[in-house]
């Protein structure tokens, strides 16, 4: 059965997306390797507790002017990524304390409790913690 692998997030260093993604989020670096024939790495990380099979999420850096004009609105200023959590109030009060800019303040809504920051290129991002029998997706 196909299951999604990866996805893409184009950014402008590699580096500086480290330093955010995993040090100020505590993401997992699953592999960085240098691609010489290439001149880019493969660098891939996912959220803390995802399990081995788990979706990564591929950190690209952008290697032409139509890439790099893409760095921090892929999605048009809509939210496009989404991090589910099982204690909002631990990681929203962790990412307040690494500095993470928070977009819109916690709210409760039905399907749970959800506020959006940005990263460090302007992508949003919600953090939520889904309410107990809410659907998960959609």
């Amino acid at each position: 059965m196909p299951h999604l692998a990866h996805i893409t997030l184009v950014v402008r260093d590699y580096d500086e997306a480290l330093a955010f993604y995993v040090g100020t989020l505590g993401f997992d670096l699953v592999e960085d390797s240098h691609q010489p024939d290439q001149d880019k790495r493969w660098v891939t990380i996912r959220p803390p507790g995802a399990g081995p099979h788990a979706t990564t999420i591929l950190l690209a850096r952008a290697a032409t002017p139509e890439q790099a004009a893409r760095v921090g609105d892929q999605t048009g200023g809509r939210v496009g990524f989404f991090l589910a959590t099982d204690d909002f109030d631990r990681d929203h009060a962790r990412f307040t304390a690494a500095g993470v800019t928070w977009v819109r303040p916690p709210v409760d809504q039905p399907y749970g409790r959800v506020a959006v920051f940005a990263d460090l290129y302007g992508n949003l991002w919600d953090l939520i913690e889904h309410a107990p029998g809410a659907a998960t997706s959609g």
